[in-house]
């Protein structure tokens, strides 16, 4: 998976929002907001091609949880990225 060129992290107060700069990448009929571990998954793999084991072994290193709970966390966040079409598969 990658982050598809042209999408950014802002930060708007307390929320981490995606948006898409340039237009064809500006949808305002949908915002995207990460909470604080979706957008340090994001930062740590803006510009890189990862997997869903590398989100997971990115929540393992950081937060105190447990592998499958970190697995399912990932595959979830994955899955909602692909759908909202702000990273290739």
């Amino acid at each position: 998976m990658k982050i598809i060129e042209g999408f950014r992290m802002r930060q708007l107060g307390r929320d981490h929002i995606v948006v898409g700069e340039g237009v064809k990448l500006v949808n305002f009929n949908k915002m995207i907001v990460l909470n604080e571990t979706a957008a340090y998954l994001w930062e740590s793999v803006v510009g890189k091609e990862f997997s869903v084991d590398d989100l997971k072994t990115l929540l393992l290193d950081k937060y105190e949880v447990d592998e499958a709970t970190a697995a399912a966390d990932s595959e979830k966040i994955a899955r909602s990225w692909i759908d909202a079409g702000i990273v290739t598969e």
